[in-house]
């Protein structure tokens, strides 16, 4: 492709994305402005913008900003509530239309927080690049037991099954929710993908999960994977 065509797309690209205030969404997300964060998702929906580009140069990176925020204890629950609140209420919109620009369906997977830590932030961007990747995502929130994940994975029918720890705390609870899985025999039914800022991919191996992925976009990249759809 002629290098002048690549600029004109690019230039393109940047005109609608600044026409439509992508990186104010990411402010909105980071002040917890849910009628701006509604407004301007709306407005990009009505642009024609990319779901995908909605999510990775909008609301992925006022996530990961509020996250930093609270890891350096500038921001704390109360903050990650309302960011978390603007995020929903963009998704409410993006979620119709997410895995069917591109036609592709993925499978069904299964995500939750594990007992003991109630953070979601990390977990939220997952399911968001999952989502916009053509899974079909279900969200148990956060702090959940292992006998609420081995109801879920008995009564449905998952693909994989998402473990998201972000407090060194509750990374035990990760490992007994899969012993818990393999003690009432839905361990060999799914995969299991573990994630988190304190997790890494040898923790994951030595506590029986089958992947470990360190952000959203990697974990859609991992999770293809898991079902031979890469």
């Amino acid at each position: 492709m002629p290098s002048g065509l690549v600029s004109n797309c690019h230039r393109d690209s940047r005109e609608r994305s600044d026409a439509v205030n992508l990186e104010e969404l990411s402010r909105a997300v980071v002040t917890g402005d849910i009628d701006v964060a509604e407004g301007l998702t709306k407005k990009a929906i009505a642009s024609n913008i990319p779901v995908a580009d909605i999510l990775n140069t909008g609301l992925i990176p006022g996530l990961r900003q509020v996250g930093e925020l609270f890891e350096k204890g500038e921001y704390y629950l109360p903050e990650l509530i309302v960011s978390g609140d603007a995020v929903v209420r963009a998704l409410e919109y993006l979620e119709p239309m997410m895995g069917k620009e591109g036609g592709l369906y993925m499978g069904k997977y299964l995500i939750g927080t594990v007992q003991g830590d109630v953070h979601d932030l990390g977990k939220n961007i997952v399911i968001m690049m999952l989502r916009g990747n053509g899974w079909q995502v279900t969200d148990l929130g956060v702090d959940v037991s292992p006998e609420e994940f081995c109801s879920a994975v008995s009564g449905g029918d998952y693909n994989i099954v998402g473990l998201s720890s972000l407090l060194t705390m509750t990374m035990p609870n990760a490992a007994r929710t899969i012993e818990a899985m393999k003690a009432a025999g839905l361990r060999d039914k799914v995969k299991v993908m573990v994630g988190g800022a304190p997790t890494t991919a040898e923790w994951a191996g030595k506590i029986g999960a089958d992947a470990h992925a360190k952000d959203g976009p990697t974990a859609a990249i991992v999770a293809a994977k898991l079902v031979g759809k890469s």
